[in-house]
């Protein structure tokens, strides 16, 4: 199990957790990071992640990335 922010771009990946506090987890699943989903990272720049979850891409910082579990 690693952070999101540290999984290679292009490989399609598990979510096996999401941590943080209430406020953060409501907020990561209410943009699709639920775990049992799946997540890609389409690129990182800065540290700063896109990710394509449940058909849509969302950017992320990577703070919250780091929360993300796979």
């Amino acid at each position: 199990m690693m952070p999101l922010n540290l999984a290679d771009p292009g490989v399609e990946s598990i979510i096996k957790k999401v941590g943080g506090s209430p406020e953060v987890k409501q907020h990561l699943e209410n943009l699709g990071f639920v775990a049992g989903g799946s997540a890609t990272v389409v690129s990182s720049i800065g540290g700063n992640l896109i990710v394509n979850v449940k058909e849509s891409r969302v950017a992320i910082s990577k703070e919250m990335a780091a929360k993300i579990f796979v």
